[in-house]
């Protein structure tokens, strides 16, 4: 699987909001040292899943625009128990091909549909040497017409 570059192509979500992806380099860099404190500010959301997608650390950031609690979301199946929209190939494809390959740096947008609205969001996606996991950064993304 062939890396996406950093520089998405017109119309693309970009990962970070405001940011720019020297920023998102080194927020992968550094993201498995990171301390839960750290991670819950953040102004996005991060998930770190282990090779069966069961979730490790959910930030307070993605639990708030998810409404749920982050805690109660440690060591449930990303894609079977907390976000069953996810299995499907754009997303759960992906993640199963990076921890095959043990390589995944991908970024698209993805429709979170809830109760209380849709959410538009960038993912990006990115396989962990260092802990052999996978992180799911969730920015959102606004759409034309939207505040």
């Amino acid at each position: 699987m062939n890396p996406v570059p950093h520089t998405p192509p017109t119309g693309e979500p970009f990962p970070l909001q405001a940011t720019t992806s020297e920023s998102l380099d080194a927020l992968i860099q550094r993201v498995d040292n990171m301390s839960e404190v750290e991670l819950d500010h953040l102004p996005l959301g991060m998930i770190q899943l282990d090779g069966q997608g069961r979730i490790l650390k959910f930030n307070r950031t993605e639990a708030s625009l998810a409404r749920i609690q982050a805690r109660e979301q440690i060591g449930k199946n990303f894609f079977y128990d907390v976000a069953p929209c996810t299995r499907v190939r754009q997303f759960f494809g992906l993640f199963q091909e990076g921890v095959r390959a043990k390589k995944l740096y991908q970024t698209f947008g993805f429709v979170f549909r809830f109760v209380h609205g849709a959410r538009h969001v960038a993912i990006t996606l990115f396989y962990s040497d260092k802990t052999d996991s996978v992180w799911v950064l969730v920015s959102d993304k606004k759409m034309p017409g939207e505040r």
